[in-house]
């Protein structure tokens, strides 16, 4: 099955040809970690979650590296209003993002640096940009002298016009240049700073990716993706500093051959603001939602066009996971084939530059054949699909709120209390008794237990987010 992907470098869907079959590797960019992930943060994580997945399928070795930026002023700032260590902030913020990103199903990234573990390989890069001609230090500042190289531009196509108003540069004295950025800017005493051949001070945000790329994939790597808006200033300065710190003038695939962008998220039709009051953490949607149901919503769009993230969307889409769980339900008796391939049109569906819309329309059909005829192949095949899209991953019984689940963390306590009421129910209901069986409906109701009456007897469960 041939992988093909759209590449912002060239705007066309390309056969994807890896650097070294035996060894795929990806990096996307990671969070700033002073404040709670919103669900815009979340839909780079799921989309190239998806990816990685589907690369580890199709190739023998991958390394997925996402970093961690736990220096930039936005922290400083943060330290500076709580009153907080920054790095008690950062530890914190990091733990939480990765739960979250846990609980929608993304697998641990392969390598996840952290900016401050590599300020010696930041200096290094910037030491050799200067020497080759394409940085200069400047009142304690050192900058990337953006008219030094010919080729910056060609990954977000912007003129110099749109260069310098797209990159909202500060027009400071320091600069040679409008356009030229930060690779290192001082740091007051009541800053966090690291000693350097500038003086005291800290890196600027571009240079930490090119500098944690290169250590962690080495170069050329295979792709690099990350939210749209990334593209220009911060992705662009990236090229920028490792293709001219190796004397690479020509050919912008000697850092990364393939670049992929995900859309922008809008909520419900707007952008996301604090000034509008609505931006969604994914703390507290994990709250309201299960994480499958998110991941699922997410992944209802194809990831290259913008989302409109709805609240009837997510409803939708946990409407859609209980009936998958339940076509699963019925599949408990019948062991799964653990050596069954992903079926050709669900595996052609994602190598059609991650189709996940085509995907999930697939993945229904493998459940709705799977419970019309069960077999281990139909069931593994199914199992296998789902694996694909980090979807499906619970027990079915405990989605569903089935109490004796496997796995079901529930309170046995209570749910021997409520076998023994559906117990008295059963046995009112023998002798007639409708008021008392109505009754001890409601009182469980009003729990949120749910009786079933079936051909086979009744039954309970608890009411699932």
């Amino acid at each position: 099955m041939t992988l093909r992907i759209t590449n912002s470098l060239s705007r066309q869907k390309e056969e994807f040809v890896p650097v070294d079959p035996d060894h795929v590797r990806l990096y996307v960019c990671g969070p700033t970690v002073y404040n709670y992930a919103h669900i815009g943060n979340a839909r780079p994580v799921i989309v190239f979650d998806v990816l990685a997945r589907l690369l580890r399928y199709l190739y023998p070795r991958v390394t997925y590296a996402s970093n961690i930026t736990d220096i930039d002023d936005k922290i400083i700032k943060a330290a500076n209003e709580t009153g907080q260590e920054i790095s008690a902030i950062t530890t914190k913020y990091e733990a939480i993002f990765n739960e979250d990103m846990a609980a929608l199903g993304a697998l641990p990234f392969d390598v996840q640096p952290r900016a401050t573990e590599h300020l010696p390989e930041m200096i290094h890069v910037i030491e050799d940009l200067i020497a080759a001609g394409h940085a200069y230090e400047n009142e304690g500042h050192v900058l990337f002298h953006v008219p030094s190289w010919s080729g910056y531009g060609q990954l977000s196509r912007r003129n110099r016009d749109d260069q310098i108003a797209g990159a909202r540069v500060e027009v400071a004295p320091y600069k040679k240049d409008p356009a030229d950025f930060v690779l290192w800017k001082p740091s007051t005493d009541d800053q966090p700073g690291w000693d350097s051949p500038w003086g005291r001070g800290r890196p600027g945000w571009h240079i930490e990716c090119s500098a944690m790329s290169e250590k962690h994939l080495g170069l050329p790597f295979d792709i690099h993706g990350g939210g749209v808006d990334l593209t220009f200033p911060h992705h662009e300065n990236e090229i920028a500093q490792s293709c001219c710190v190796h004397g690479h003038q020509d050919n912008v695939q000697t850092y990364a051959k393939y670049w992929m962008h995900n859309g922008h998220l809008m909520v419900e039709g707007e952008k996301m603001s604090k000034s509008i009051g609505n931006i969604l953490w994914i703390h507290d949607l994990l709250q309201k939602w299960p994480g499958e149901a998110l991941r699922w919503n997410m992944l209802t769009g194809h990831y290259r066009q913008p989302m409109d993230w709805r609240e009837d969307g997510v409803q939708q889409s946990k409407r859609t996971l209980d009936r998958l769980y339940q076509n699963l339900l019925t599949l408990k008796n019948v062991p799964a084939d653990p050596d069954a391939p992903v079926p050709e049109a669900f595996l052609a569906a994602l190598c059609d530059d991650l189709n996940t819309p085509m995907a999930l329309a697939e993945l229904g059909r493998l459940a709705r054949d799977a419970a019309a005829e069960p077999s281990p192949a139909s069931k593994g095949a199914l199992l296998a699909a789902a694996n694909l899209l980090g979807v499906l991953q619970a027990d079915p019984a405990q989605w569903l709120g089935y109490a004796g689940g496997s796995g079901f963390d529930g309170d046995h306590g209570e749910d021997s209390e409520i076998d023994a009421l559906l117990a008295e129910r059963q046995q009112a209901r023998k002798d007639k008794n409708f008021a008392r069986a109505d009754e001890i409906r409601d009182t469980l109701s009003v729990r949120g237990i749910v009786i079933e009456d079936t051909p086979e007897g009744s039954k309970w469960k608890r009411e699932t987010r």
